[in-house]
């Protein structure tokens, strides 16, 4: 008997309508790079992590919104109209999950950018410091020879 198998997969409607929805919740560190590089304007990329963190390394052009502050900043820092993208420690944290909850509950269109800061770095994209920015080595088991993987 097949582990993998044992539930079967769903019917082809409610795994379009499952793996849609994923994607209208989430992005990725690759894609957020795209836009970034391209210039692509009308989203913004928020930070929750605490000040601590922020120092030790954050995402290029990021605003740093740490998430028990969103309900009282939020309107001052992030365009009106804009769409959110969040993002905290990686996979192993739900931070970015709670910050996109926070500017959904103040009606902001958000998404939530899975592998957070952690799968930044991994992937060699840029991170900035005081000292400016620099990038870190590629992890070969992310991004194999620092080729993206082209999904």
């Amino acid at each position: 008997m097949s582990s993998v198998l044992s539930t079967a997969p769903a019917a082809q409607g409610e795994a379009i309508a499952h793996f849609a929805a994923r994607l209208s919740f989430e992005t990725d560190p690759s894609d957020v790079a795209a836009d970034i590089g391209a210039g692509v304007t009308g989203w913004v990329l928020v930070d929750s992590r605490s000040r601590a963190s922020w120092d030790q390394g954050h995402v290029p052009g990021a605003i740093h919104l740490p998430t028990a502050e969103i309900a009282a900043r939020a309107a001052s820092v992030v365009p009106a109209g804009s769409a959110v993208i969040t993002y905290c420690w990686g996979p192993g944290c739900n931070g970015g999950t709670r910050a996109a909850l926070e500017f959904a509950k103040l009606g902001y269109p958000v998404k939530e950018m899975i592998g957070g800061f952690e799968y930044w770095t991994r992937e060699g994209l840029p991170v900035e410091t005081a000292d400016g920015i620099e990038r870190r080595l590629v992890d070969a088991l992310v991004a194999p020879l620092g080729v993206a993987c082209a999904c």
